[in-house]
């Protein structure tokens, strides 16, 4: 298989771009009236010169035999990654053939890729500070740990105190309380290097506004939090996978030391959230081979794309290794052996009732977790009062939407897809219900993403 035999669709290609603003731009490039010396490789790199509003061109390149996603270079002054050129230049590529032939690299392209490849090697033959056979030095490591987990220690000391004189004076008194007390101590636990008790502490003050039943959700999630926080103090007493659960949950940093695991992992979905101070994107992948499901997690600052993108829909020959921790669904992508290709293979499904409980037996090993990975096999989306579910269409059972999947595009995309039949839909299962990110017809059909 060479890259020249693998065309994208354009959802494919539109699934890479950082924001909505950057779809819109790139979907008007995709013809090819503003391109010209437009070509491709069988290595996986696509150019083209991109006329703009100035008298030269944009020069434009994408790698696609990546193995941490496509790359890309564009002489406009955008910092979006893609920016709107690279989207529209992998448009033209993915859609009528012949738009961008196969040829060879114009000096300018194969510059920036011979440059590329080789960084990646004096990267892959350098080893890191913090690898066994690096020049850091394990006694300073293990000190600096230690201080961490006193400090860490201090600051979920003080947030049980905080909890305690929460019930102390009565949920009602959060309300009246306002949101600052809850960023005082959120900022608190910062200094404590502790900054998923601190993402949990912010959750906390916005719960008193967010509608009617406040007070026992507020409830639900102080308890969390303090089991979280003596699961900290006590871990020397905990099991190995619930102990590195609770540093996971912390947010001490850890490592994927998992042994690689090489497989045909299919790209199910990609998504990305943000807050003030970071964008998240997830990739959830899952091995053909190995009937596993990984997640993958890269991070940009507050505004930009992480670098990490997948093609949803096709699949990787590549190695990821897992995190530590029971239960744990998160790796890091390694060795990649081959530029992604089209799938024809599914994750097999569960029915609704059979997620649930898959949700409920992984709160065995992690108390703290949101939801699951799971496929659901023959369902159909159905409205339910206000709301939608997921209903089984072969048993008397269903699963709820999550708010945030009703109010998605998504939605309506599942609806469509699926026209009253039962499809094959891929998502997170958990306590607030389920959010649909792909969906596959009954009848032979690529994956549809809908997040």
């Amino acid at each position: 298989m060479t890259q020249q035999g693998v065309r994208w669709s354009a959802d494919q290609v539109l699934a890479l771009a950082p924001d909505a603003a950057s779809r819109k731009a790139g979907s008007k490039l995709g013809a090819a009236g503003p391109w010209s010396e437009a070509g491709s490789s069988d290595e996986g790199a696509v150019w083209g010169l991109c006329k703009g509003s100035g008298s030269k061109p944009y020069q434009t390149v994408v790698d696609l035999a990546d193995a941490a996603g496509p790359a890309y270079k564009c002489s406009c002054p955008s910092r979006k990654f893609p920016c709107k050129h690279a989207l529209g230049l992998l448009l033209l590529w993915a859609g009528e053939d012949g738009a961008v032939p196969p040829g060879e690299a114009p000096d300018w392209a194969e510059q920036w890729m011979a440059g590329r490849r080789q960084r990646a090697e004096q990267k892959r033959s350098t080893p890191s500070a913090d690898s066994p056979s690096g020049s850091g030095d394990p006694e300073a490591a293990r000190r600096r740990a230690e201080r961490r987990a006193a400090r860490v220690t201090a600051g979920a000391s003080e947030l049980e105190q905080r909890l305690a004189d929460l019930l102390r004076g009565g949920l009602a008194g959060a309300e009246q309380a306002g949101y600052g007390l809850w960023e005082e101590t959120a900022a608190r636990m910062v200094d404590a290097q502790a900054p998923g008790l601190a993402a949990r502490v912010r959750e906390l003050g916005a719960i008193p506004s967010s509608g009617p039943g406040w007070p026992v959700r507020l409830l639900e999630e102080s308890a969390l939090l303090h089991l979280l926080d003596q699961g900290w103090l006590h871990r020397e007493q905990l099991p190995d996978d619930l102990a590195a659960a609770v540093r996971t949950r912390i947010g001490l940093p850890g490592t994927a030391d998992g042994p690689p695991l090489r497989d045909r992992w299919l790209v199910l979905a990609q998504y990305d959230t943000a807050d003030a101070r970071l964008t998240t994107r997830r990739i959830w992948l899952y091995g053909t081979d190995s009937d596993r499901t990984a997640l993958l997690l890269s991070y940009g600052a507050a505004g930009r794309a992480p670098e990490l993108a997948l093609p949803v829909g096709l699949t990787l020959d590549a190695e990821v290794s897992a995190y530590p921790g029971a239960g744990q669904q998160r790796a890091a992508l390694g060795e990649q052996f081959a530029p992604p290709a089209p799938a024809t293979a599914r994750p097999p499904g569960v029915t609704t009732a059979e997620a649930a409980a898959r949700y409920g037996e992984a709160l065995r090993d992690d108390p703290w977790l949101d939801s699951v990975p799971v496929t659901l096999d023959r369902v159909i989306p159905t409205p339910d009062g206000d709301s939608w579910q997921l209903a089984d269409a072969d048993e008397d059972s269903a699963l709820p939407l999550t708010p945030s999947a009703r109010s998605r595009p998504g939605l309506w995309r599942l609806v469509a897809l699926s026209g009253g039949a039962p499809v094959k839909v891929f998502g997170e299962c958990g306590h607030r219900g389920f959010t649909p990110l792909a969906a596959w017809p009954e009848a032979t059909g690529e994956a549809v993403q809908l997040c």
